[in-house]
């Protein structure tokens, strides 16, 4: 069991369960993999995070996206009665799709003004696997993985520059990158799912948090209509 005293400030997810584990929530300024395979729930936790601190502590957040059109985001959101739209029209939340065509566009420096002049406090990125749409995919394996740990560490070094920001960064389970932002970023969460006779047992692990005594042991989680669920063990 960990203890929920701790002097450093901290971002609360408002998760059901989650908080506890990470003796009240992300220290400030942290950078965090939240990995694992497809359909174990890391988008709507990434999600659940941002619309909990805009509603419960008016913390600006961004979700740029590579991989989900705005308005699919808008849609699975609302499952939840979540009302991205409405967070958006009272300056609240952003979310910025970047289309494969549009990746040009968006430089880190870019992406970090963005943060900067909206003043968010809580950005998601989802997801670094995307990585690979931004290096020159014609180079050899070597090369090319090299040049996208340097985009990443560029992305975290130039993000964590900006004062009390808390960073997520989704990546798919066993992605080229993966195991670089497991070294570089503050905190780790692995997500994880298996098919039981049709249905789905999802389960959450948190392998590091820095300056936290976290539990890492193996949780299960529930997707229920408020959003995701973590359940403890105390």
């Amino acid at each position: 069991m960990v203890s929920c005293e701790n002097s450093l400030k901290r971002s609360k997810s408002y998760i059901f369960g989650f908080d506890k584990l990470v003796e009240g929530g992300f220290p400030d300024g942290s950078s965090i993999l939240v990995n694992g395979s497809p359909g174990a729930g890391k988008t709507i936790f990434s999600l659940q995070y941002l619309v909990n601190g805009a509603i419960n502590d008016n913390e600006k957040g961004i979700y740029f996206t590579f991989e989900e059109k705005k308005e699919a985001l808008f849609l699975q959101a609302k499952q939840f009665g979540w009302d991205l739209e409405d967070l958006e029209k009272e300056g609240r939340l952003k979310i910025i799709s970047i289309g494969i065509n549009l990746v040009d566009k968006y430089s880190v420096s870019d992406m970090a003004e963005i943060i900067h002049d909206f003043d968010a406090k809580r950005v998601v990125v989802d997801s670094i696997t995307t990585l690979s749409f931004l290096v020159d995919n014609t180079l050899d394996y070597s090369s090319f993985n090299i040049r996208a740990n340097c985009l990443l560490f560029k992305l975290i070094d130039r993000f964590k520059k900006i004062s009390g920001l808390n960073l997520l960064l989704i990546s798919q389970k066993d992605a080229p990158s993966t195991n670089f932002a497991e070294f570089i970023c503050d905190g780790l969460l692995e997500f994880s799912s298996e098919s039981l006779g049709g249905n789905y047992s999802r389960n959450l692990s948190i392998k590091k948090m820095r300056n936290t005594k976290n539990d890492s042991d193996l949780h299960p989680i529930e997707i229920c209509d408020e959003g995701i669920k973590i359940h403890t063990f105390f």
